[in-house]
């Protein structure tokens, strides 16, 4: 029985589901990107997730189906190569019917100051980290425009906001994702696609393994980082899902910062 003190039936919150989509998640074969495939799958979409490694993706595939109970398709490809892209999309769309959500999460970092790098091995590292999520989106936009729906979403980093010595070429590049996605927000907003990013701090990844290991660094850690810790993996995933979601249909252009608090600490 309802009574005046009942939500209504249609303000009560809806689950965060995404049964029916179809979703491209970028570096997922580990770390951060397998955490936010395995979440999608978990909410109901069909995920394909990217990498170079053909083996490494089957591996990472088989191990998100036995997770989520959901069967995880492969796209190996270089997210640096445009035409091996444009055709990837191509195929997930001719197979699943459609795409309704990128995640562009692949990214390549090398630690060095700006006078040791060489101009052509700049080049490969934007080709990487910006060039390639830019040329990708633009392949999965027109595809979801036929539609009339879907989610662009970008992994930039808080290096984006907050420097470090020796980090020029990830910071430029992940800076310009930020960048290009208030853009593509503003351009495919009529066409029913939202735009939007998230910037990861410190998580506890394979890539990171030496850093988490070193006692020095995580005591720099448990200083820097408000809530005194590194981010577990799997606390990414939710940031993605929500993105993805019709909850977050009148988000757009926004950048959501999963960091513990680090980059608003003085």
């Amino acid at each position: 029985m309802t009574t005046s003190a009942d939500p209504a039936p249609d303000l009560l919150p809806r689950p965060f589901r995404l049964d029916g989509r179809i979703a491209l998640v970028t570096g997922a074969g580990r770390g951060l990107g397998f955490e936010m495939a395995k979440a999608l799958a978990a909410a109901g979409a069909q995920v394909v997730i990217n990498g170079r490694h053909a083996g490494r993706l089957q591996a990472a595939a088989s191990a998100l189906a036995t997770a989520t109970g959901r069967p995880v398709a492969i796209a190996p490809f270089d997210v640096a190569d445009p035409a091996a892209g444009r055709a990837a999309i191509a195929s997930i769309v001719a197979e699943q019917g459609r795409l309704d959500i990128l995640v562009n999460n692949v990214g390549a970092r090398d630690r060095r100051p700006l006078k040791d790098f060489a101009p052509g091995e700049v080049e490969a590292l934007i080709a990487t980290d910006l060039v390639g999520p830019m040329l990708l989106a633009r392949e999965a936009a027109e595809h979801m425009a036929a539609h009339r729906h879907g989610r662009l979403i970008t992994v930039t980093s808080i290096a984006a906001h907050i420097a470090n010595r020796h980090d020029p070429v990830y910071t430029a590049a992940k800076a310009g994702l930020g960048g290009l996605m208030r853009a593509l927000a503003v351009d495919y907003a009529r066409l029913g696609i939202t735009s939007n990013a998230i910037a990861p701090g410190m998580f506890a990844t394979e890539t990171n393994a030496g850093l988490v290991g070193d006692a020095t660094f995580s005591a720099f850690v448990d200083i820097r980082v408000p809530l005194g810790r590194w981010g577990q993996p799997q606390e990414i995933g939710a940031a993605a899902v929500f993105l993805a979601s019709d909850e977050a249909s009148f988000v757009n252009g926004h950048v959501l910062v999963v960091d513990g608090g680090q980059s608003i600490r003085m």
